[in-house]
């Protein structure tokens, strides 16, 4: 083999998926149709479940040093046009509120660190840097996948030079397609993409200005929005996109960016295009993630519109999935189940984070509509409308602004009825979820409620690089630990002291995955370990083996 994994793709996800392997101590090669980093605007916020995510790959200060002032608020204002007046803001903290805030709360409600605002193309750089800095990572930009092939033991996969059309062959136990909405790797499975192609047309007018006076008029804002469209800063100083649905009838070839851009703005400023071109949003998603050998991650596996961010926010939680479970694979402790469960526990994510994108495009949608519609009746920027726009702001305060508001979906989500999750007692209820409000629970499945301890540590902090058995209380684990060091599983025992906050546990064990979510939990030892942990490990009877028993034992670590 050249390498356990190979990585098809390296836009975020991909580099994510790279560093994620290379934390549990297996090695990728990575390839990159494109030389550098990506040049065009996408994502423009990494929310807090995956700032998490990358604070766990040790990666999160070298982020927040490159994104935006972390004093920045993330206001979304409604209003008539830049030049006109204001109808609604929805006020949202800075970075640095947020973590304030998170800290005073301290109820397992939140993320450990805040969002943060950020562009793709600001971001993709430092997660190039970190992947070349891994001498687990061998780093192709410049690379495109071609093809593979697979057979009962590995993947041989043809890549080729982009510059000299050049190609090698690359054979490696498993493949990740991370190669975006036209994933080559995907075609050549033959698999396909359900759901709705085409919600709209967009035109998008990215843009340097520091005409703060004329974009900034109302103050520092995330998102501001018209009945036209929505203006992203994207770095709070001199780089912006336009990004305004298209009706029907025009045909965007014939359109003048800068013209367009003018006409949305209101009047004429000083700016620089910097790219400018008409794109079209989907709400899909792959029938299946997984072909053999071969598994799906990020916009090869689903493509939503942008509203709410769940894009490359879902990406990156696809890659730490999938990057602890292939790792287990390599290392020989995961068994068939566990690579499976990859599909139904990511896909069914993708299904909920697509649902809900459709329902904030809608209401963008409706929020223009009104707005739209109030302009055709009068002006809204006379005197005489004051009135007028308070009734259209009161209107749109109600239709609300759930794409910035849907902790549910962000970070309270579960995995329900997954195979490597030990389910909870038939007599139990698990709790409704709502997908505006994330209600901290151990439910099996669930990610495990983030909070600090009495002492100021972040309990996520004190999780094992694999998996971890949280201890409250002194009880005695011995069975526990056994049954893993005889199945040959990697576990760090976890002991804290009780205190009140630790009531958000609901239990006083809990088994936690290297992704935080809960895999099992009790108030004393399950009466079979080793059932629990083999199916966790996504491993049958016939996978515990004498070679398995025999062998020298993963490493077992107490704190």
């Amino acid at each position: 083999m050249d390498a356990p994994v190979l990585i098809a793709g390296g836009g975020p996800v991909g580099m994510t998926l790279a560093l994620a392997l290379s934390q549990h101590g297996v090695a990728s090669i990575l390839v990159e149709r494109n030389p550098t980093t990506t040049r065009s605007p996408k994502m423009d916020i990494t929310n807090g479940r995956s700032m998490e995510l990358f604070r766990r790959l040790g990666i999160v200060e070298q982020l927040r040093a490159v994104g935006v002032s972390q004093d920045e608020p993330f206001d979304v204002v409604w209003a008539t046009r830049l030049t006109g007046h204001i109808l609604h803001r929805f006020h949202y903290p800075s970075s640095n509120e947020k973590r304030n805030q998170i800290r005073a709360l301290n109820d397992g409600s939140q993320t450990l660190e805040p969002p943060m605002r950020v562009s793709q193309i600001i971001i993709e750089p430092v997660l190039k840097t970190a992947i070349d800095e891994s001498p687990l990572v061998d780093v192709r930009f410049g690379w495109a996948f071609e093809s593979l092939e697979q057979d009962a033991d590995g993947v041989t996969a043809t890549i080729r030079n982009s510059e000299t059309g050049a190609t090698k062959q690359v054979r490696s136990l498993y493949l990740a397609g991370c190669d975006g909405g036209g994933s080559r790797v995907r075609r050549s499975l033959g698999i396909e993409l359900e759901g709705r192609f085409g919600v709209t047309n967009v035109y998008m007018v990215h843009f340097k200005s520091h005409a703060h006076d004329i974009l900034s008029r109302f103050g520092t804002t995330f998102h501001f929005q018209t009945g036209g469209g929505t203006m992203i800063a994207q770095n709070a100083i001199d780089t912006w996109t336009l990004q305004s649905r298209l009706p029907p009838d025009i045909d965007p070839s014939t359109l003048d960016p800068a013209e367009w851009l003018r006409k949305w703005v209101g009047q004429d400023f000083e700016f620089e295009i910097l790219v400018a071109n008409p794109w079209t949003p989907h709400l899909v998603i792959a029938d299946r993630y997984i072909d053999g050998r071969v598994f799906l991650a990020g916009d090869s596996a689903h493509q939503v519109i942008p509203s709410g961010g769940y894009g490359m926010n879902t990406g990156i939680g696809d890659a730490v999935d999938l990057g602890w479970k292939l790792a287990s694979a390599v290392k020989g402790w995961g068994g068939p189940a566990l690579l499976q469960s990859y599909e139904s526990e990511r896909r069914q994510i993708a299904i909920q984070n697509r649902a809900a994108a459709g329902r904030h495009s809608d209401i963008r949608a409706a929020i223009g509509q009104l707005i739209v519609a109030a302009e055709r009746d009068a002006d809204l920027d006379s005197p005489d409308t004051a009135e007028r726009r308070r009734e259209l702001g009161d209107k749109i305060a109600a239709l609300g602004n759930a794409e910035n508001e849907s902790w549910g979906i962000e970070h309270g989500y579960r995995y329900e009825d997954s195979p490597v999750i030990w389910p909870a007692g038939e007599d139990e209820t698990a709790p409704a979820f709502d997908p505006l409000i994330c209600t901290p629970t151990t439910w099996p499945g669930a990610r495990l409620p983030s909070f600090f301890l009495s002492d100021g540590r972040a309990l996520y902090d004190l999780l094992g690089p694999e998996l971890t058995l949280l201890v409250i209380g002194d009880q005695d684990t011995d069975r526990f630990t056994s049954a893993a060091a005889a199945l040959g599983v990697p576990l760090t025992v976890v002991r804290i002291e009780p205190e009140p906050k630790l009531a958000l546990l609901e239990r006083s064990l809990l088994l936690v995955r290297p992704d935080h979510h809960v895999a099992w939990r009790g108030d004393s030892l399950p009466a079979d370990c080793h059932a629990v942990l083999a199916r966790v490990c996504g491993r049958s009877d016939g996978d515990v083996t004498r070679e398995n028993m025999a062998k020298e034992t993963a490493p077992l670590t107490t704190s």
